[in-house]
């Protein structure tokens, strides 16, 4: 269990004046996907099938109903509290990981795009729902979510 962090936001952190975690991804989306999982951030979602998109409030995906993070607090970078993370299911499926992504992202094989990929489960994943299996139709809601850089 680790998540895994593009090149795309690795680069932009390291290189641009101002450019944060938050920044990078702020007004982003989740994906949450069923199959197999890639082997890193920036390889293509080759046949992975995509549950659901995960945003603020299930509303549909355009400027300004993308996800935010609150300020970090000792190293950790969460969800903020003021937003409800939901989604529809698109498909029926069995969680296996998620992307974390701006809404602009279209999952193929990037070096440039800033996405945070980890696993999902109920228990011990980077992303703990309380069931995997996911139906077309039902409502997704991830009620916590946080980044936590390492300590010195």
């Amino acid at each position: 269990m680790a998540i895994k962090v593009s090149t795309g936001l690795r680069t932009s952190m390291l290189t641009l004046a101002g450019s944060t975690l938050a920044t990078n991804l702020d007004d982003g989306q989740i994906n949450i996907y069923a199959g197999s999982t890639p082997a890193d951030a920036d390889a293509a979602l080759g046949g992975a099938t995509l549950l659901v998109t995960i945003s603020d409030n299930s509303q549909a995906i355009g400027v300004g109903t993308g996800l935010i993070f609150d300020a970090a607090v000792a190293g950790v970078l969460s969800k903020a509290a003021a937003q409800i993370w939901s989604g529809v299911n698109a498909a029926t499926g069995v969680s296996a990981f998620y992307r974390l992504v701006k809404q602009s992202d279209t999952g193929v094989l990037s070096t440039s795009e800033a996405r945070i990929q980890g696993t999902i489960s109920t228990v011990g994943a980077d992303l703990n729902l309380s069931n995997t299996s996911l139906t077309v139709g039902g409502t997704q809601t991830i009620d916590a979510f946080s980044i936590t850089m390492p300590t010195p």
